[in-house]
């Protein structure tokens, strides 16, 4: 029996990295809980035994359910019946086999029927669930919405839907418009406030809706007259059993077909606000979206090990010339090029998974009690980290999806060009990822913020440089500190300048320098844990000093009159 956690020691190793037990504290409330719930955690122990059996039982499910039916849903997908999505087949029995284990809201508090999981292991399951089948991730990945209402919604909108979620209900974020889609400043659909009916009611259109016709929708309005920008959003819930929303089409999309995207019709429909006027964009979607773009980083981990897993087995099954051509340079570097490119791009996926989990929970604990100075003050330094490490986490993490399905096809030759082998689906797949939920250019354009203000320079030189490491491994400082010498060099250089074009067009140049290091300092703290992931820092430390060689060299030697070689014009 395939069980999609236990196959991966990596998942377990990240699992128990030292700070989950601050993490678990904070989100257990010092395990408050464990005289009053019968499912509680009892201490620390019993909350990490729980987590690792949880995570065996997505495994499972992933293994014998999910992915034997991702064929099948790519080929079947979704239809539109009576104004009514329905999921393929195999989408149903995904969904049904997860709900009845309990794994829908499993972020949520117990209160609600949730597993209150912190992040890194509800993150560390939607990675096994994305290895499975991209396309449902999206769907069993939109309980992103109910922390969001967890977070913002009054008592008695939290009272009304988040049970909802552990008894399977589905989700939706209705964020963009036929004319709104990066721009959601631009959003015009409009909620309008009924006082005889004491109800919001939302007019309008949305466009490109990742399960659009679900339980449970978020929509982004438009709530102040005469605005046109996003200080006059709001955000709202909208729920299904109300019928006042028509499903216009189902898109024909080249990958994740499984998932339902939609084009959406409101007409009259009645919608509770969330939170306060005003703040629909600027507050609420701002983190309903740094959640979803966690989300689609752990995505594209999981459709970067299933297609190296894929590569890796057709490499030891098919011969050419008398051997296996895993036994050949060209194809066995590229094999390993992709492991420690996942390798990398995990450890930054749970390493940023570990900053959310702290401030969230601090937040929650702000609502519990005063927090002390020490506390607020790691409040603030975790946000900010997370607010600068996410855009760069999905940057990173979505474009090296993109190039390991690239390179798996290619391990697969002409065989991978056809619909016989899962490759070609993963490789479709592959590239919503650094398209939607922001693109890796609008990544760039949030992570650089990372970059100005010194945020991940100082995180380097003060938390990953001044850790201590064996003899085995010290060695290897000195090259990292001469790649951050380089890369604050050539911060230096750009912000010297002073001329906002050309920060923005040397932007994505340093967010990737500054990535590298960071995951070279990730690697080489993983392999003082466990001398198995050293091979791995090698490798990528290796490559990544060259990136940003070149990287850097093209900074030094570019003058800002070169710009005007690169402009268009009309």
């Amino acid at each position: 029996m395939a069980n999609y956690y236990t196959d991966n020691k990596d998942l377990k190793f990240h699992l128990g990295h030292p700070l989950m037990k601050k993490i678990v504290q904070l989100k257990e409330l010092d395990f408050i809980e464990k005289d009053s719930c019968d499912y509680a955690f009892l201490d620390f122990e019993d909350a990490m035994d729980s987590y690792d059996k949880i995570l065996e039982i997505v495994g499972d499910i992933c293994g014998n359910i999910i992915s034997p039916n991702a064929e099948s849903v790519d080929a079947e997908g979704p239809t539109l019946l009576n104004n009514e999505v329905k999921y393929a087949r195999g989408t149903q029995e995904n969904h049904e086999a997860l709900t009845r284990a309990g794994l829908i809201g499993m972020s949520l508090p117990r209160k609600y029927g949730g597993l209150n999981f912190p992040m890194v292991p509800y993150v560390m399951a939607a990675e096994i669930v994305s290895r499975a089948d991209a396309g449902f991730a999206n769907i069993w990945g939109l309980q992103d919405c109910a922390e969001t209402l967890h977070e913002f919604a009054s008592e008695e909108i939290k009272d009304e839907f988040l049970p909802r979620f552990n008894k399977g209900a589905t989700a939706a974020m209705d964020l963009t418009e036929p004319d709104a889609g990066s721009d959601l400043q631009a959003v015009q659909l409009k909620a309008t406030y009924d006082e005889q009916k004491d109800s919001w009611i939302l007019n309008g259109v949305k466009r490109f809706i990742t399960n659009g016709d679900a339980d449970i929708s978020l929509v982004l309005a438009r709530s102040e007259d005469g605005t046109s920008d996003g200080r006059g959003l709001s955000l709202f819930v909208y729920d299904k059993k109300d019928k006042a929303l028509t499903v216009r089409r189902i898109e024909n999309k080249l990958g994740i077909k499984g998932s339902p995207t939609c084009e959406l019709v409101f007409k009259n429909a009645p919608a509770k606000l969330i939170g306060n006027r005003k703040f629909g964009l600027i507050k609420y979607v701002m983190s309903l979206m740094n959640s979803a773009r966690l989300g689609v980083a752990a995505q594209s981990v999981g459709i970067s090990e299933a297609a190296y897993r894929e590569a890796l087995k057709y490499a030891e099954e098919r011969t050419q010339f008398g051997k296996a051509i895993i036994n050949f340079p060209g194809v066995y570097e590229m094999l390993r090029n992709m492991e420690v490119r996942i390798k990398a791009q995990r450890s930054l996926l749970y390493e940023t998974a570990r900053f959310v989990d702290i401030y969230k929970n601090l937040n929650f604990l702000s609502e519990e009690r005063k927090l002390e100075p020490e506390e607020r003050n790691e409040q603030k330094k975790y946000q900010r980290l997370a607010d600068v490490f996410t855009p760069l986490l999905k940057l990173i993490a979505s474009e090296y999806s993109n190039e390991i399905a690239y390179d798996s096809l290619q391990v697969h030759g002409g065989a991978g060009f056809m619909k016989d082998f899962p490759i070609e689906r993963i490789y479709r797949d592959a590239r919503i990822t650094s398209i939607y939920e922001g693109t890796s250019q609008l990544q760039v354009v949030a992570a650089i913020r990372g970059v100005t203000s010194g945020t991940y320079l100082g995180y380097i030189r003060e938390t990953y440089q001044k850790e201590t490491f064996s003899s085995e491994l010290e060695h290897l400082k000195p090259v990292l500190t001469s790649m951050t010498d380089e890369y604050e060099e050539c911060v230096r250089i750009v912000t010297e300048a002073d001329n906002n074009e050309l920060m923005d067009f040397h932007a994505r140049r340093l967010v990737e320098m500054a990535g590298n290091i960071i995951m070279c300092y990730l690697l080489l703290r993983d392999s003082k844990r466990d001398e198995s992931y050293l091979q791995s820092a090698l490798i990528f430390i290796g490559k990544s000093k060259a990136q940003n060689i070149e990287r850097a060299n093209y900074i030094r030697n570019f003058k800002l009159k070169d710009l005007s070689s690169f402009k268009f014009s009309h």
